[in-house]
Formats: C-alpha cells, structure tokens, sequence
C-alpha cells in the first residue's frame, strides 16, 4: 500500500495520493488550495495514475484545486450531495468573503465530471475499497473513507474535518452543528479498531486508539459527558 500525503495551501490542509503500490492507479483525497502542483510532483514521484478525486467535505480549503486536477488527469469527482454547491460558492459555505486577493488564485466550480457520494457506499477505485461514512457536524456534507485491514496493514481511515489528533472539525460555520459532530464522533469514531491510523484533514497522523484515550472529545462522548473544551483547528 502506497499513500502519499503533504499539506497544502494557506491552510495546510492535508491532501492524500492513495495507490496499492508505486507504478499503479491511484486515488486522490481532497486537493486544496495551491496542490495542483505537489498532486503533479506526487504523480510522478511515485509513478501513478489517477483515476478519481474524492472529497471529504466542500470547503474551500480541500477542493480548490479540484478543477484543475481533474481537468488535468480527465477524471471525476466525487463529493456528497449535501456540500455539492461549495465547490462553485465558497463564499456561501464559509458565510463570509475568503478575501480577493486569496479568490484571484482559485479555479472556482465543478469538473466536467462529478458523481455524489452515499452514506454507507463501497467505492472501488485503483484497486482499493473505500468506504463511505456520512459524518454530518463540521459540514452537512462531511464524510469519511475507511480502507480494510490487510495483511499486516492496518485498517486506515480519512477523517477530513471531523476528528483531529486531540481535536475535532470546527462547527461554528454555516451548515455546521454541534450536535450532529457529536452523533457523528459517536456513531463513526466509536466503533472503529484502536490500531485504526487516522488520517485528517489538518495536522499529524494518530490512531483511534490514541484518540479514544486522549482525545476530549472522543473521550467525552464515549462517556456521554458534555464538557468539549479543546481547541478546534481546520476551516
């Protein structure tokens, strides 16, 4: 198993280049702003061939440069229904202007290609299976993509903006809820392996074991408490 990430853009959001090896197909997870060009050094660092973009969420932060890779690579996108829009209305999603001068460097609207992701979905691309959680709270949009456990390869799971290392997605933008974080920290966090490696949308690489001990708001809910005061990172 091959997976390549770097983070990218103003807001260093994490944008992942999955492939069962080097020479092969691959998946690209949420290109955001200004990774146009470490998506092209991934490709051909590692030899790969994209066959589908897939988005956890529609926030500007992970899906600015969606139009130019796939154009690029003449592949879909996928993105849930729900969080559709944002690609051509950043604006509306964020509830206020992300500034002209930062608007001037985007390729605002949707691929020639894009099909909507369902909670509960299997995607088969590039050898791999993806599958597909709706985890509604950072975005009504917002979903997850786990991979199986292999071998001796741990089950990996794309969190996007819904769980951190030692944190979570943010909730105070529009289409955010507070409530709807913690259904989904609880139904789709919850039951996952320890060994599970969590990869997000912002910040470092931890597991769900890691989370489940330490993470206040994974612990908080696992014990049905309301106290979530640590600091919430991602747009």
């Amino acid at each position: 198993m091959l997976i390549a990430g770097f983070p990218a853009g103003a807001w260093g959001t994490n944008c992942y280049l999955v492939a069962p090896a080097a020479g092969e197909e691959c998946v690209i997870i949420d290109p955001g702003h200004q990774a146009a060009q470490g998506v092209e050094e991934t490709l051909k660092k590692h030899r790969l061939k994209p066959v589908a973009v897939v988005l956890t969420h529609g926030h500007i932060d992970h899906v600015a440069s969606v139009v130019p890779v796939c154009g690029a690579h003449d592949v879909p996108a996928w993105i849930h229904p729900a969080d559709r829009y944002m690609m051509s209305d950043p604006e509306k999603a964020l509830g206020r202007s992300i500034g002209m001068p930062l608007m001037g460097e985007l390729t605002v609207g949707e691929p020639d290609d894009v099909h909507e992701l369902t909670d509960g979905a299997k995607l088969s691309l590039a050898g791999l299976e993806l599958s597909v959680a709706h985890a509604p709270g950072h975005t009504k949009g917002s979903v997850t993509f786990q991979m199986p456990e292999a071998a001796d390869i741990p089950s990996v799971f794309f969190s996007g903006d819904l769980l951190f290392a030692g944190s979570v997605g943010r909730t105070d933008l529009p289409g955010g809820d507070h409530a709807e974080m913690l259904e989904s920290l609880a139904r789709v966090c919850l039951p996952l392996d320890d060994s599970t490696v969590v990869l997000s949308g912002h910040g470092p690489q931890t597991t769900i074991g890691r989370e489940r001990a330490s993470n206040p708001y994974l612990r908080d809910v696992a014990a049905c408490l309301g106290s979530f005061d640590a600091p919430r990172r991602g747009m």
